[in-house]
């Protein structure tokens, strides 16, 4: 990376380490754990979700919660399974290339990566001995994170975050090739390094004049995908929308939904969506991370008054449903293992 790529990034907050939004913020969680009177409070928010989602728990598990209409097919693939067993589960429930695969246990993109065919996906169950996520690939155009919670007892949720998500592309001049508009691109050129290894097509080509490249398919922070705040498009039919999806999920109050929609009229309708995953007690409200609408100190506060809606919920649902804290000698297991599982995984990425 050049020098004015790092000055970038030290200087833009969006490209900080996650942990400068979460160590200033310590303070009013330990406070929040004092009031509960229990320092896992917050495994008692999404009571059919493993410790309410910390991170640990299988995204297929989670993902089943979500009726058959709202989620993509998908099958969970073990590091013990024959080739030829994949191939036969894949053709019984008739998925097509391309197709997306990513760690049953994983976050912030880590090992998600778009397939186009079975060579390809051969390999990649072969180099990543762990359980793996295979999933249709969505084709609707636009995506976007949804954050929802809804205290217990209550008919009716709150939508308090929406982050429109922008895929990294270049647009061709048709003189330049793939890789010097990379370069020539402000946001694009910091991705360069993760592009070099995660395109499937040649950065020489030279593309049309005004032919959009699509760089990414995949909508994460760390692949280059923007984040926009949303947060106008909240609307009362919008939140009328997904209490009848959050009632459709047993015991899920509170966390982001990542959903793949073709227009935003249809998606406050209720209609022509998938719903990708259910991301919870460890879920950010996303929108926070558009650095042109929001200061570091606004992000610090918006995560703050997330933490109180989490508090509250988990609370209610403590003391209403005896929905349990979990033990802190089995979350501080829970947490060892998966910082050891992500530190063996990365190593592979």
């Amino acid at each position: 990376m050049d020098i004015t790529n790092a000055v970038r990034k030290i200087t833009n907050w969006e490209y900080w380490p996650s942990s400068m939004l979460y160590i200033p913020n310590l303070p009013y969680a330990f406070y929040l754990a004092c009031k509960a009177r229990s320092l896992t409070f917050f495994t008692a928010v999404n009571p059919s979700i493993k410790s309410s989602g910390n991170g640990a728990e299988s995204k297929y598990i989670t993902l089943q919660l979500i009726p058959e209409k709202y989620r993509p097919k998908s099958i969970l693939i073990k590091p013990t399974t024959d080739f030829s067993e994949v191939l036969n589960k894949i053709n019984s429930i008739n998925l097509n290339y391309p197709l997306i695969v990513k760690p049953d246990i994983g976050f912030r993109g880590l090992l998600v990566k778009k397939i186009i065919s079975p060579e390809e996906l051969k390999i990649y169950l072969k180099k990543h001995a762990i359980d793996i996520i295979i999933q249709e690939f969505i084709s609707l155009k636009n995506e976007c994170g949804l954050f929802y919670y809804r205290l217990p007892k209550k008919k009716k949720g709150h939508i308090t975050s929406i982050t429109l998500k922008k895929f990294l592309s270049v647009t061709g001049d048709g003189k330049s090739s793939i890789e010097a508009l990379i370069l020539k691109d402000k946001r694009a050129k910091l991705y360069f390094e993760i592009l070099k290894k995660t395109v499937a097509f040649s950065l020489k080509t030279i593309p049309k004049k005004n032919e959009q490249i699509n760089l990414s398919s995949i909508g994460n922070h760390s692949k280059g995908t923007q984040f926009i705040d949303g947060n106008h498009l909240i609307s009362e039919q919008l939140c009328q929308t997904f209490d009848k999806v959050n009632n459709s999920i047993p015991n899920w109050y509170y966390g982001r939904l990542d959903i793949k929609y073709n227009s935003f009229d249809e998606l406050e309708k209720g209609e022509n969506f998938k719903i990708l995953e259910i991301n919870g007690v460890i879920a950010e409200p996303t929108h926070i991370y558009d650095s042109k609408n929001f200061s570091y100190i606004e992000a610090l506060k918006e995560i703050r008054s997330h933490w109180k809606n989490l508090y509250e919920v988990a609370t209610a649902n403590h003391k209403f449903f005896d929905a349990p804290y979990k033990p802190l000698t089995e979350f501080i297991k829970e947490i060892i293992y998966l910082k050891n599982y992500l530190s063996n995984i990365k190593k592979i990425n």
